[in-house]
């Protein structure tokens, strides 16, 4: 079982996201996946909503988030995958996002809104491709057969199930229907399967580490910053080591 770890760029500070990032590497997780944020993340819950807000009332550009990301990679030897919306992208230019992104060394993109029924306009699959990154797909229980068999002949890296239906935000149980889904899921993607939204504990980590190769956490990290009065650092450092 690998281990993923989401921060947003340029929460609270930038200093700051780097110093998460820093803590996350150190403590030995498998990936990071930095989100640059967007004015409405529609998969995300309120903790990583407001997180969105936070960044972008600092400032916060994309072309930060890329400068950002370089500057980890020049520490950290692990894969980094960036997390956003397609309006960023689009509007950044699509293939001048996937060429800055490769210069920075992210390994990946995973962007939930760009459904591959739009790749015959917006290419955006084999611009991945053309600048070496791993263009993740995102499904849900509510993914059809038809889509699990169009995904499989595109998928790349990993795929990455949504756990429960809704948005990101830590759950005291994991959806019931997770073992069956994630089964169905199996049939037809031979690919790497990476299980987010709602996880939050260790029991939980263990238990889709058992249904899946890559394990998710995203919002209860930046809850546990926020939460935690002083040596914020140490106590994700303390919360993802007792998870491995």
């Amino acid at each position: 079982m690998k281990l993923m770890t989401h921060i947003v760029a340029g929460y609270p500070t930038m200093e700051e996201s780097e110093k998460i990032a820093m803590a996350m590497y150190e403590s030995g997780v498998s990936f990071i996946e930095v989100q640059i944020p967007f004015s409405d993340p529609i998969a995300d819950g309120p903790t990583i909503m407001k997180a969105n807000e936070i960044s972008l009332q600092n400032g916060t550009t994309p072309r930060d988030c890329m400068e950002f990301i370089k500057r980890i990679k020049k520490k950290i030897k692990i894969p980094i995958f960036i997390m956003t919306y397609f309006n960023i992208p689009f509007n950044y230019g699509l293939e001048k996002f996937c060429e800055d992104a490769s210069d920075a060394g992210v390994y990946g993109l995973i962007i939930p809104d760009m459904p591959i029924d739009e790749e015959k306009y917006e290419h955006y699959i084999s611009l991945c491709k053309k600048h070496n990154l791993h263009a993740i797909q995102v499904i849900s229980q509510m993914s059809r057969l038809e889509r699990l068999k169009a995904l499989s002949k595109v998928a790349s890296g990993f795929v990455y199930c949504i756990s429960s239906l809704g948005t990101t935000g830590t759950r005291s149980e994991l959806n019931p229907k997770l073992e069956k889904y994630l089964k169905n899921v199996k049939r037809y993607i031979k690919i790497p399967l990476a299980v987010g939204f709602g996880i939050s504990t260790k029991e939980q980590v263990k238990l889709v580490g058992k249904k899946a190769e890559i394990v998710v956490i995203g919002s209860k990290i930046i809850n546990l910053y926020n939460e935690t009065a002083t040596d914020k650092i140490t106590a994700i450092k303390s919360f993802l080591k007792d998870l491995m």
